[in-house]
């Protein structure tokens, strides 16, 4: 998401730098590309015009003028806008109930039950914490049974009643989880493929009868801007809390994101970035302004390594780093700690300061399992000393990996390349 909006930015940015100063003149032509690359992302025409318009004006106050880096302090008022319009601070999900009671609620195709599914694993993991899920659409067709699938695979249990009234199904739930000591009650509502008057009678009554601490709109980021409606809709008629944007891993343009908080005031909570179980991320305005604007998301990197890292190994490997003692059973323990943190490429975009060309390297995972495939064909002796694998050895490890002696001479030479530069380092000297 936003790759094609970053891209444009990134290049008016670019453009603002090279000026040794900030005029009326170059402000609004930087002004004009960035107006035409929100447009094109789909923001609202509305809140472009008040962006465009606080930007302007910021970059030519008297702050601006007198700077000595104008294209930075530039560069500082539109991250700084951008976190305004993505709603400031991170909108934290509600904690304190007894259980606490979540409702989610969306229109068809929306991705709700999968969404239920992907929080109800996120509290469980990452904030240990028990939910029970609630099967409370019994109109769409195998909804039950997707739901009670869901649980089935993460091992979470749902509470279903069949076909019965969803109003009594949700207050029948919400006491079996007080008797039962779950934290956190996530109620599947039904959805339609619009928003009608029947639909909202029955979330208000089940709001009326068991009083969710959160309701969370579930809504497809591909929506376009048609988001806004379909968010305002739903929030005339019930006290919507959050959203949930879903699929933004798809090919979508983003405009949903930038124009919800300011239009509708609704806090954006959580974002799905994947269809795996545990593609659903916590969604925080400074980190996704940065990532648009090129800067990386350090804190979302640190965030993944502690969660799939182990510390202990990591501090093992990073000793032997720094005593120059790093062999090649280091290299496949440390190339196992990446892989737990997912794709290489996503990595890179987490990055500040890498080149457009390399974030757009595709990372074949084949790639990886090769090398770990030739080391893994190794002895003991040759991964702690890999200065004696000599011709007959390397014939020996490619029949049993089944890989080519070019690959084998490939891994090597990068492994070597990797010990020098960490000599360099260790030196205190920088390797390029």
């Amino acid at each position: 998401m936003f790759e094609s909006l970053g891209d444009r930015l990134q290049t008016a940015i670019n453009k603002i730098k090279g000026y040794g100063k900030i005029s009326e003149e170059n402000i609004s032509e930087v002004t004009r590309e960035i107006r035409l690359a929100l447009l094109e992302a789909d923001v609202n025409y509305k809140v472009v015009k008040e962006f465009i318009n606080n930007v302007k004006e910021k970059a030519l106050g008297e702050e601006v003028a007198k700077s000595l880096k104008p294209g930075e302090m530039f560069v500082k008022i539109l991250k700084d806008e951008l976190v305004d319009l993505l709603g400031k601070e991170k909108a934290p999900l509600y904690t304190a109930g007894n259980p606490s009671i979540l409702m989610l609620v969306g229109l068809q195709g929306s991705g709700k039950t999968t969404t239920i599914g992907k929080l109800a694993l996120r509290l469980r993991k990452k904030e240990k914490k028990k939910p029970l899920l609630v099967a409370c659409d019994i109109y769409r067709p195998a909804a039950i049974d997707q739901l009670k699938e869901l649980g089935k695979q993460l091992g979470i249990e749902v509470y279903s009643e069949g076909k019965e009234d969803p109003v009594t199904i949700s207050k029948h739930a919400v006491a079996y989880a007080k008797e039962n000591g779950y934290d956190y009650v996530l109620i599947d509502t039904a959805g339609r493929l619009h928003i009608d008057e029947q639909l909202m009678d029955e979330l208000n009554n089940i709001n009326e009868s068991v009083k969710p601490n959160e309701i969370l709109l579930v809504i497809d980021s591909m929506t376009g801007q048609d988001a806004i409606n379909v968010i305002e809709g739903f929030n005339d008629k019930l006290p919507l809390t959050g959203a949930i944007l879903t699929k933004l891993d798809g090919d979508t343009r983003g405009g949903a994101a930038l124009s919800i908080r300011h239009l509708t005031n609704v806090p954006i909570k959580f974002i799905g970035i994947s269809e795996k179980l545990d593609g659903l991320d916590e969604f925080y305005p400074e980190r996704m302004a940065t990532r648009i604007l090129g800067m990386g998301d350090i804190m979302t990197m640190i965030e993944k390594a502690e969660e799939v890292i182990d510390q202990d190994e990591a501090m093992k490997t990073a000793k032997r780093m720094q005593a120059g003692k790093f062999d090649l059973e280091d290299f496949l323990s440390a190339l196992k700690q990446v892989k737990k943190m997912g794709p290489l490429e996503s990595l890179l975009k987490l990055l500040p300061g890498v080149p457009k060309e390399a974030k757009n390297i595709k990372v074949n995972p084949k790639d990886m399992a090769h090398i770990e495939a030739i080391i893994l064909s190794m002895t003991p002796y040759e991964r702690r000393h890999p200065e004696c694998l000599k011709n007959s050895r390397k014939q020996r490890i490619s029949k049993g990996c089944n890989r080519p002696v070019l690959e084998i001479n490939r891994l090597l030479k990068q492994f070597e390349e990797m010990k020098k530069m960490m000599k360099m380092l260790k030196n205190g000297k920088m390797p390029f």
